[in-house]
């Protein structure tokens, strides 16, 4: 059975730094593996280091051109040129799979495009043992309902109270739009020995449940500064080895 895990968190946390390590964990369990890059503003591949052509964003605005100008292909709904295009765009690696949604909508309506885009991807993620999804930062995917059938949510924070306060919102709202995770959890990013010990008590007052606590790395800094994928880092590196036991003991 397909497991799916999204990340959320609001910007400048960390969010898909988290993403790719947790890929790269997961990528030496099984490479039956889809990834889904849902944020607009896509990092995942360069962090990932694989170049993506096209994106979901692409083919939907294809496909609203192709209906204005009544040029959709005969003989083929357009849900099925939806799916056809979408196998077209995935990239295939040796270690998963990618799939990048892209810029998100334009003027007009994009509801029915929308409907079977979600479909397809749901029946699409059946395929494989993992997902995992770098959603957009903040709460908008969750009323957009682009997490509604996810297993695992993990919400990344730096160590402010207002990083939690973002986590604890998107827990909130996904009470309130009756979207049931089967566990939500939150890692604490670039926590050192004078804020960890706040982060607990600031995440205890808030109901949360922090998982993981991370620590600034100097490595992954450097990689994030001259453009490297942070895909290749070395398995030695100590935030890696932290989101790798979170996988063995949380995910797997």
């Amino acid at each position: 059975m397909t497991k799916i895990i999204a990340i959320s968190g609001k910007g400048g946390t960390g969010k898909t730094m988290f993403s790719t390590l947790l890929v790269k964990a997961l990528s030496k369990k099984t490479r039956n593996l889809l990834v889904i890059d849902a944020d607009p503003d896509s990092n995942l591949p360069e962090t990932l280091g694989i170049p993506v052509e096209k994106t979901i964003g692409d083919i939907r605005e294809e496909l609203k051109k192709l209906t204005s100008e009544n040029k959709v292909p005969t003989g083929i709904s357009k849900q099925e040129y939806l799916l056809g295009k979408i196998y077209e765009i995935i990239v295939e690696s040796e270690n998963f799979d990618l799939l990048v949604m892209g810029r998100p909508e334009g003027s007009g309506c994009y509801c029915s495009i929308n409907n079977w885009l979600r479909q397809i991807i749901d029946g699409l993620a059946k395929a494989y043992d993992y997902v995992v999804i770098d959603t957009e930062a903040g709460l908008e995917h969750l009323s957009r309902r682009t997490t509604q059938n996810v297993d695992t949510m993990i919400v990344v924070t730096d160590a402010s109270k207002r990083g939690l306060g973002t986590a604890k919102r998107i827990k909130k709202l996904a009470e309130d739009l009756d979207i049931k995770f089967k566990d939500i959890f939150v890692v604490a990013n670039k926590v050192d020995d004078k804020t960890k010990d706040i982060v607990e008590k600031n995440a205890q007052e808030l109901g949360l449940n922090v998982i993981a606590k991370l620590p600034y790395n100097k490595e992954i800094s450097k990689y994030d500064m001259l453009g490297l994928p942070l895909f290749n880092i070395d398995e030695d590196n100590e935030v890696y080895r932290k989101v790798e036991n979170i996988v063995n003991s949380l995910i797997l």
